[in-house]
């Protein structure tokens, strides 16, 4: 599992919502006497403390951390697709959407509906459904702890799971599993294990089966949620910026008046009967390139022989030292392989997944894969290999406590596979896996006769156009389904009372170099972002793709080290560096543990220096890039964007989103001369830019910085606003053809004609979030939450950066059949917006979010860092960090509505959507 996150800083500013203290919100009784009391101490691990709740046997979980004034409060309930049967699939997952529908003391009726209640402090909140439990949780500024709490036990019990609710919830799900089917590796994923499994639950995905998602009854939800959301079949997980002494009062007043169940909670007793052949299974649908999957059954999570197939997990794919990467990868064979290998409560699947270039035969990567298998299977793995692969896994440990969130996440999990200090002992564990364990793991779960093998074989697209560059994100059908289409944001804010910007230290190493540094108060992790001019705006005239070649081509090998070389010293103490090419700048980011930090830079500047351009690492990258740009053109939401913004923008606009066929022919021309000569221009000081936050001491990081910069040329290269500018708004609607989907993406908006500077930003950026920003924002509210259209619908205003001319848009996504209806109310609600503006109430409710968001954002490292490095490359003084949230809270209602009213066109709106529609957006007849 990946993790999230973490933070350090201040109580910037006073949010004007009150916390919930009125116990007549709940109903409840009081109980009396020292809180601490209603527990008893259970044990103790990795400075993680457990208790249990002794009037009802509730779990509970707690870990203080004050580095932040953040908290994450977690419900896990014991409950998963596993619990399921046939006829009712997916009900565990629609029975989390409905717990957000409104409960006793907190629902639209009383004024109190959830997501506002939370969002309204800036809280992040979700909720995550996968095979073995439900999760429920809160990320928000600590002194609103009791919210999340007053709220998860209100609807522990006491949630309403309505029948006038379900049928609109049930399109917002079924539209989530449309979204889901329009990946050809979820539909393969899925494949696989309804394939590999035939008895156990497993065989199907935690979102379910169609027909069951459409017609499970309301009743069943009910009897569903009455069997196991109980006390005693969850666990309460409190980490973070809270007294222990506060979180025994709240979690004994709110969770204590509730029973134990009154029945003993079901067991699910079946077991998959043993495989006693290979089974292959093919996928042929519309498409670009194939996918390969080669699965194999593994023992229970919570088995010994879990530890050494993590490590087996690593030596085969983790990182460009890896056995795969040298061996399928670099041959320009597959774009990624990645193995999926998660320890699930009952037996799993060991599954490497191989994203094929165009023209690669399957077949020929299933030998290779096998061979790779059968070799360590024979001839057993290095030590080297194993304590390469250990020091990765020890420096991910290190990271996943980097944040409230991220280690409540990782709990999750552990308690899912049945033992939470599984995440606490899990690195003692790792480090006693010896290469006899690795080849015995080996030898007896990737065995043939226990193997399901699946492959997606691509068909042409007669109807498809063009689309964006970029490749589309890889989600399995067996991950965890949030249902909510918003990350957690970035922000910041600092504790102690002292400002954001007194903490952080700049200085300037070198001439051309900035550097910003900050002590979070996390132990041993240390994140790094930074940045220099050289990006997309900067290739050459006659090839767009240079910039984004160049910085790709970094991390393949020096003028002195291989690729090789410099992944094995990256991989063997876990750290890892990665560049990418942005509309103006380069961005390079790292991380590593706090000893790794000297070598971690030399490296770093070295890539950024000396890379060595051979001719055959540039032949097999831009193999690879063209496969993720053929693959990209899969994406109905690539499509339809890229199409939008060629609408509104001339080429050459920085907003302008080159096309993929454009972007193929690019990369095809690339030589190695035309890398040097740009690097050669471009690259240099002048224009650096450095984050790093953590555990850093300050002076130490900026000598390390000044060895291993000195003596880089100084680049000529300076920014210059780009000159083109936006088409004029005139009406515009363009239907795009992409056979296969079961969902079409939506984008409606316009040019705005201003950029991040201008005096107008704030008051439309503000104004644009109310109608979209959030889940408790108009879009969400109506076209989902009342009319159950669709999965997620949200509007942004963005392109604003570096002068540019920005645009704003409303998206959504929408089943072929539901389009015109998903149009409607969402120019329905463009209208309300354009004519009567926001409301005062919505004024002062989405300053709290904003504002709050803002504070709870900087939660990792990883926020800090980027949020400082961002803050410095749109040209702010470090006061800003600690200004914004005074900018937000000083917008009047006459601001934004004027803004509105002066940059929003209904008459001239552009409308882009792309799916299985025909050009006039009717549904592709048979699909």
């Amino acid at each position: 599992m990946k993790s999230l996150s973490l933070f350090t800083l201040v109580g910037l500013f006073v949010l004007t919502s009150c916390t919930v203290k009125d116990k007549a919100l709940m109903n409840t009784t009081v109980p009396s006497g020292p809180p601490e009391d209603a527990f008893d101490y259970v044990k103790s691990s990795g400075g993680i403390d457990e208790y249990r709740l002794k009037s009802n046997d509730l779990s509970v979980l707690l870990m203080e951390d004050h580095s932040a004034p953040v908290v994450t409060f977690m419900v896990t309930y014991h409950v998963g697709s596993r619990n399921e049967a046939v006829g009712y699939t997916g009900s565990t997952h629609l029975l989390e959407h409905m717990m957000f529908k409104g409960s006793k003391n907190f629902n639209k009726e009383n004024g109190k509906p959830i997501w506002t209640v939370l969002q309204d402090v800036g809280a992040q909140i979700n909720a995550t459904t996968w095979s073995d439990r439900t999760n429920y949780f809160e990320l928000l500024p600590s002194e609103h702890l009791e919210r999340a709490v007053a709220i998860e036990a209100d609807r522990m019990r006491n949630a309403f799971i309505k029948d006038e609710d379900r049928q609109p919830e049930m399109t917002v799900v079924r539209n989530e599993f449309e979204r889901g089917e329009n990946s050809p590796y979820q539909a393969l994923d899925k494949l696989i294990w309804a394939t590999a499994y035939q008895a156990h639950p497993y065989h199907h995905s935690t979102i379910g089966w169609r027909s069951d998602i459409e017609n499970v009854p309301t009743e069943r939800l009910k009897k569903f949620y009455d069997t196991f959301y109980w006390p005693n079949n969850a666990t309460v997980t409190v980490i973070g910026d809270f007294q222990k002494d506060e979180a025994f009062r709240l979690i004994r007043d709110y969770f204590g008046v509730i029973p134990r169940s009154p029945h003993d909670i079901p067991v699910m007793y079946t077991t998959e009967p043993k495989q006693e052949g290979p089974r292959r299974v093919v996928i042929k649908r519309t498409g670009e390139a194939g996918i390969l999957g080669i699965a194999h059954k593994t023992p229970e999570g919570l088995h010994p022989d879990m530890y050494a197939l993590q490590v087996l997990s690593r030596i085969l794919n983790g990182g460009k030292s890896s056995r795969f990467y040298q061996a399928i990868v670099d041959k320009g064979l597959a774009t990624n392989v990645f193995i999926d290998d998660h320890p699930f409560h009952d037996n799993g699947l060991f599954v490497t997944y191989v994203f094929l270039t165009p023209g690669t035969d399957a077949e020929t990567v299933e030998k290779i894969v096998l061979d790779e298998y059968r070799k360590i299977q024979e001839e057993g793995v290095t030590e080297e290999e194993v304590a390469k692969a250990i020091a990765q896994i020890r420096a991910d440990e290190a990271f996943s406590r980097d944040g409230s969130f991220s280690i409540a996440s990782h709990l999750n999990e552990a308690i899912a596979a049945g033992d939470w200090t599984y995440y606490t002992t899990f690195l003692d564990k790792i480090k006693a896996v010896t290469p006899a364990d690795v080849q015995r793991v080996a030898q007896t779960y990737l065995v043939e006769d226990q193997s399901t093998t699946g492959i997606f074989i691509p068909e042409s697209n007669s109807g498809g156009d063009d689309m964006t560059a970029g490749p589309s994100q890889i989600t399995s059908a067996h991950q965890p389904y949030h249902w909510r289409p918003e990350g957690l944001a970035a922000g910041a804010a600092a504790g102690g009372g002292a400002t954001l910007a007194s903490q952080i230290t700049e200085s300037e190493p070198l001439a051309g170099l900035r550097l910003f540094t900050m002590n979070s108060g996390v132990q041993d992790v240390v994140t790094i972002k930074g940045s220099l001019l050289g990006g997309d705006q900067y290739s050459p005239e006659d090839n767009p793709m240079v910039a984004d070649l160049t910085a790709s081509m970094l991390d393949q090998g020096t003028k002195s080290k291989s690729k090789y070389d410099i992944s094995e010293q990256l991989e063997s103490v876990g750290a890892e560096i990665n560049f990418s090419s942005g509309t103006y700048r380069v961005r390079f980011s790292a991380r590593c543990l706090k000893e790794d930090v000297p070598l971690v830079l030399s490296l770093l500047a070295e890539q950024l220096r000396e890379p060595a351009f051979n001719a055959d690492d540039l032949e097999s990258v831009k193999k690879r890039t063209i496969g993720s740009l053929r693959r990209a053109k899969e994406s109905t939401r690539n499509q339809a964007s890229t199409a939008f913004s060629q609408i509104i923008y001339p080429e050459g606009h920085p907003n302008y989103k080159l096309s993929t066929d454009d972007a193929i022919a690019a990369v095809e021309r690339i030589t190695t001369d035309d890398l040097r000569a740009f690097h050669d221009r471009v690259y240099g000081l002048g224009s650096v830019l450095i984050s790093a936050v953590g555990d850093v001491d300050d002076a130490s990081f900026s000598q390390e910085v000044q060895r291993a910069f000195a003596g880089w040329k100084t680049s000529s290269v300076t920014f210059e606003p780009d000159p083109h500018r936006a088409r004029p708004n005139q009406p515009r609607k363009s239907f795009l053809t992409i056979r296969d989907k079961t969902s079409v993406d939506l984008y409606i908006g316009q040019a705005v004609g201003l950029s991040r500077d201008d005096p107008d930003y704030y008051p439309l950026m503000f104004g644009v979030y109310v109608l979209g920003g959030n889940f408790s924002a108009r879009l969400m509210s109506t076209v989902r939450d009342q009319q159950g259209l669709t999965y997620g619908t949200y509007s942004a205003l963005t392109g604003v950066d570096n002068k540019a001319d920005g645009y704003w848009f409303a998206w959504g996504t929408f089943a072929p059949s539901l389009l015109d209806k998903g149009i409607q109310a969402i120019q329905e609600q463009l209208k309300l917006w354009k004519d009567q503006g926001i409301t005062p109430e919505e004024l002062e409710a989405k300053k709290n979010t904003i504002t709050g968001s803002y504070k709870v954002g900087l939660a990792t490292t990883n926020g800090l860092a980027s949020q400082i490095l961002t803050n410095a490359e749109r040209g702010h003084d470090l006061s800003f960090l600690d200004e914004y949230p005074n900018i937000i809270n000083r917008l009047t209602l006459e601001e934004v509505n004027h803004a509105i009213q002066t940059y929003v066109d209904l008459d001239n709106l552009i409308l882009v959507a792309a799916g299985s529609i025909d050009s006039e957006g009717h549904p592709l007849e048979g699909e």
